[in-house]
């Protein structure tokens, strides 16, 4: 039974609807619809669908603001845990597929593994070589030092030479 039912067809589960009078009903139906009702959200949010607004890079951040670096040093490292956690994924499906596939697994999971070295791959660049306790300044630092070694790598005509983050 759906919670939109009014309260006299619940309370006819547990006795005839003879035996409940209306000067019963009438008083739980006005607290319900009154008091009850308007203070109940109207869909429960669900944990795994909280969305975290975007904050500004560090490198939109004032030299002089803390809070502003705490808070791209913040969404740096919730963005590292949600590619963390893609990888754990592929990993999984990498795994899943081998022991379905068992001696075919070579040819018949060429997708999953070459998507889970392109992203090994781009979360080494991103995140590799920084160090367990990295700050997002740190990254910054990175992210420019390897944009510098590209142009570099361009400007002396070497032409695979792209830059992915």
């Amino acid at each position: 039974m759906s919670s939109a039912e009014e309260p006299s067809k619940r309370l006819a589960r547990y006795a005839p609807e003879s035996f409940w009078p209306s000067s019963l009903t009438k008083p739980i139906q006005y607290v319900r619809e009154k008091f009850v009702l308007p203070f109940r959200q109207k869909e429960r949010p669900v944990y795994y669908h909280r969305r975290f607004e975007r904050v500004p890079t560090i490198d939109q951040c004032d030299i002089d603001d803390p809070l502003c670096r705490y808070e791209a040093n913040v969404q740096f490292l919730r963005d590292k845990k949600v590619d963390s956690a893609i990888l754990k994924i592929l990993r999984r499906r990498l795994t899943e597929c081998n022991a379905y596939w068992g001696a075919d697994a070579l040819h018949k999971c060429e997708k999953e593994t070459e998507t889970l070295k392109e992203n090994m791959q781009n979360w080494y660049i991103r995140y590799g070589e920084i160090g367990y306790n990295m700050d997002v300044l740190e990254y910054y630092m990175k992210q420019k030092h390897r944009m510098i070694w590209l142009r570099r790598r361009k400007e002396n005509g070497e032409t695979d030479a792209d830059y992915r983050d």
